[in-house]
């Protein structure tokens, strides 16, 4: 190995050896079974946080473990070469089940967000409008981790360092319908992205009204929509697309959805009208992994579990009890949390302590629960958790408003 220039310094290397873009708790789980996690020493964990979003259906759940099982044993993967049956199928029901005539099979969230913003391009594209390239986005959005994803998003953090800022992005902030307008009347803009319930960004919900005028605003300029249902989709907010909730005439063009798509697999798929995906002809996009065998038979299963009426209503129920129970929490404890936010759930809560600290002291009483922007806390339980399994979280939340208010009070001693 060639020495180092003179005047450089050593990198060290992490023991880990792994890339140090993590700032990972220092707890690791050794299994899972329904709502809990488990350590190696046996200790149980409340989980709230479904690996963000991800299980829905919680861990090891035996019909997602049946299915990969059975799948495992005769075909992983044969590439996009050859035809995929299954993948056909899960397209039609995603399709059956939504808006959608289309659907485009990828790994992960942020591959489906960068299908449906080459979509949109493409569609104007084929229209004869290259020109029309703007993305409008709002602030506080999160839509995966990719290059196009990032600038999209427009966080700064996110972009900081990695080049040139991407054109064909503009961002409004969140709530500013005027500035929204303003954007989508111009001669280059081509799509909005947003979604309907905000999770990095602070579990903000769009209103059933904002949803609406967003589709009568692309409606009236020509412009698609499209809708990043990643972490609020199938089931989250107790209807099986966060759309639904304004009405199938408000539908968007286009849609992105990943994690509880596969209930823990990774998989993620971009849905989108017939007339949206006129450009998406032979070579305008691809992927190797994207829709393999393994990822569709996982991923049928799982929407086979969660594409029930018994399921959404289970959703419904116990995310009122929720907000119910949160509300008391909040009462409770008006020095701790300042506002309730999201949907269903996707449900955050928004502090006057630091949320970082939260978290460990969540983790204190073990309990799982993720962070947010805003200084929010999210709670995004697995859509099977019970109105018991609630009654215990929210116990252990208690517990930790209080060590908050402890805290607090020796701090201003």
């Amino acid at each position: 190995m060639a020495a180092p220039e003179a005047g450089s310094k050593e990198v060290p290397v992490p023991a880990d050896h792994l890339m140090g873009v993590y700032s990972r708790a220092q707890l690791a789980f050794e299994r899972g079974r329904g709502v809990r996690l488990y350590t190696a020493e046996g200790e149980a964990y409340l989980d709230c946080m479904a690996g963000i979003a991800v299980n829905a259906l919680g861990h090891a759940h035996p019909t997602l473990v049946k299915a990969l099982e059975a799948q495992g044993e005769t075909l992983w993967h044969v590439s996009n070469i050859f035809r995929i049956p299954d993948q056909e199928a899960l397209a039609a029901r995603l399709c059956e089940l939504s808006f959608a005539d289309v659907c485009f099979f990828t790994n992960s969230g942020t591959e489906a967000i960068e299908c449906a913003l080459k979509t949109a391009r493409k569609y104007h594209s084929a229209n004869g409008q290259p020109e029309r390239i703007e993305v409008i986005g709002f602030d506080g959005a999160f839509h995966g981790r990719t290059y196009a994803a990032v600038n999209a998003a427009g966080n700064p953090g996110y972009v900081e360092g990695f080049g040139p800022i991407l054109p064909g992005y503009v961002h409004v902030t969140w709530g500013d319908w005027d500035a929204v307008k303003d954007a989508a009347s111009r001669s280059t803009a081509a799509a909005i992205l947003v979604e309907p319930v905000q999770g990095e960004g602070g579990a903000r919900a769009l209103s059933t009204e904002w949803l609406r005028n967003l589709r009568r605003l692309c409606d009236a300029h020509g412009i698609l929509l499209i809708y990043d249902e990643v972490q609020c989709g199938l089931g989250r907010t107790g209807k099986l697309f966060a759309y639904e909730w304004a009405g199938e005439d408000y539908a968007p063009d286009i849609m992105a959805l990943a994690k509880a798509l596969g209930g823990g697999f990774p998989v993620g798929a971009c849905l989108a009208t017939a007339k949206a995906a006129k450009g998406m002809t032979v070579g305008a996009h691809g992927s190797t992994y994207g829709g393999n065998p393994l990822a569709m038979a996982v991923a049928r299963a799982a929407i086979g579990e969660i594409a029930t009426e018994a399921m959404l209503e289970h959703v419904r129920d116990v995310s009122g009890y929720l907000t119910q129970q949160l509300e008391g929490l909040k009462a409770r404890h008006p020095t701790v949390i300042e506002d309730i936010r999201g949907k269903g759930l996707l449900v955050g809560l928004k502090l006057k302590p630091s949320n970082r600290a939260f978290m460990q002291w969540a983790r204190d009483e073990k309990l799982l629960i993720a962070g947010g922007g805003d200084n929010c806390v999210r709670l995004l339980p697995p859509l099977i958790i019970t109105r018991e399994e609630i009654s215990e979280a929210v116990e252990k939340l208690d517990l930790v408003c209080l060590r908050a208010e402890a805290e607090a009070a020796e701090a201003a001693a």
